[in-house]
C-alpha cells in the first residue's frame, strides 16, 4: 500500500499532464514514459487530474483508467484531483483513487464560495465527507474566484486534521506563505505548503518556508535542484540555476497557451510521444513552435555555461 500523505511532503509534485493520441484518445504508453521521466528528473511526488492534466475533458472511465495506470507505474507518492461541484462526485472520486492505491487527494474551493463562514463550513463538510483521506486544500484564487485569507487557512486546517498540504497558488502571495509560518512558529499545526503558478516564484517561495512546488513545468529538474539547493543553503546557485530557466516559464505562463507549450515541450524531450491538447484546445502556431525552440537552445546554452 502506498504511504499515505502527510505534513511532512516536500520536494517537488509535478502536475501531470494527460497524454493523448492525435486522434484524441488517452495514450496508455506515454502515460507509463511521462511517469518514468517525471520521476528519473527529481519528482517526489506526482499530480493528477488536476485543471493541467484536462480533468474536466475525460469521462469518469478515462479518469479511473488514468489513476489506475499512473498509481501502478509510479513509485513516489500520487495525489489526485478530486474537485467537483458536489461533495457526493468528490468523495466517489476520492474512494476510488484511493482503493486504486494514491496517497491522497486534492480539492478546490467551487467558485460561489463568499464569506470566510462559507469557506471554512465547505472545506470542513469535504474533510466529512473524505474520512480518514488526507487531502490538500488547493488556493488557486486566479481560476476559482475564491480569496482565502491566512486566518481562514489556519482555520481550515485547525479544524481539519486530514487536511495536511496547501496547494498555494496565490499570486501575490508570498507573504500568505510568510504569515502561516509565522502562525506555526506561534504554536499552531505544521502543514506542507507546495507552491504552483508554473514555478515563476519557486526560489522566493522556498526562501519564505515553503516545502517545494507542485506545478508542471516541464522542467522537473530545474525545480528539485532550486528546492534542494535553497535547504542546503545555496542559495546562489539556486539562483543561477532559477534564472537559466526563467525566460521558459515566463514563455509557459501565458494563459490559455500554456498547456499547449508545456506539452510541446514534453514531447519534445521524450516525456510523451506526442503534444495533443484534448479539444476544446489551442493549437501552436508556427511562430510560436520556432519561438519556443529558440527559448529551449538558448536555456541548454545558459545551463552548459553554468558547468
Amino acid at each position: 500500500m502506498a504511504k499515505l500523505l502527510d505534513e511532512t511532503a516536500a520536494g517537488v509534485f509535478t502536475i501531470a499532464a494527460t497524454p493523448f493520441l492525435p486522434d484524441g484518445s488517452l495514450d496508455l504508453i506515454s502515460i507509463d514514459r511521462m511517469v518514468d521521466f517525471y520521476e528519473e528528473k527529481g519528482a517526489t511526488g506526482l499530480t493528477i487530474l488536476g485543471i493541467m492534466g484536462e480533468a474536466g475533458k475525460l469521462s469518469a472511465e478515462e479518469s479511473t483508467i488514468v489513476i489506475d495506470r499512473v498509481t501502478t507505474r509510479a513509485t513516489v507518492p500520487v495525489v489526485v484531483g478530486v474537485s467537483a461541484p458536489g461533495l457526493a462526485a468528490i468523495k466517489a472520486m476520492s474512494d476510488s483513487a484511493m482503493v486504486r492505491g494514491a496517497a491522497g487527494v486534492m480539492v478546490a474551493p467551487p467558485g460561489h464560495l463568499r464569506s470566510d463562514d462559507q469557506i471554512t463550513s465547505y472545506f470542513q463538510m469535504v474533510a466529512d465527507v473524505l474520512g480518514p483521506t488526507p487531502w490538500v486544500v488547493q488556493d488557486f484564487p486566479l481560476v476559482t474566484g475564491v480569496q482565502m485569507t491566512p486566518k481562514v487557512i489556519r482555520t481550515i486546517f485547525d479544524t481539519c486534521p486530514t487536511a495536511v498540504m496547501l496547494k498555494h497558488e496565490d499570486w501575490p502571495g508570498l507573504d500568505k506563505i510568510t504569515t502561516l509560518r509565522a502562525q506555526e512558529a506561534s504554536g499552531a499545526r505544521r502543514i506542507s505548503i507546495l507552491c504552483g503558478n508554473g514555478g515563476q516564484f519557486l526560489l522566493e517561495e522556498v526562501l519564505r518556508g515553503a516545502d517545494g512546488a507542485m506545478t508542471g513545468f516541464a522542467y522537473p529538474e530545474m525545480m528539485a535542484d532550486v528546492v534542494r539547493l535553497v535547504k542546503a543553503g545555496d542559495e546562489a546557485r539556486a539562483r543561477d540555476i532559477f534564472d537559466a530557466y526563467l525566460p521558459l516559464i515566463r514563455y509557459e505562463s501565458q494563459p490559455g497557451l500554456g498547456l499547449s507549450i508545456r506539452k510541446h515541450v514534453l514531447a519534445r524531450r521524450g516525456a510523451i510521444a506526442h503534444p495533443t491538447v484534448r479539444r476544446p484546445g489551442p493549437a501552436l502556431s508556427a511562430a510560436t513552435i520556432a519561438e519556443i525552440e529558440t527559448l529551449m537552445t538558448r536555456q541548454a546554452a545558459r545551463l552548459a555555461g553554468l558547468g
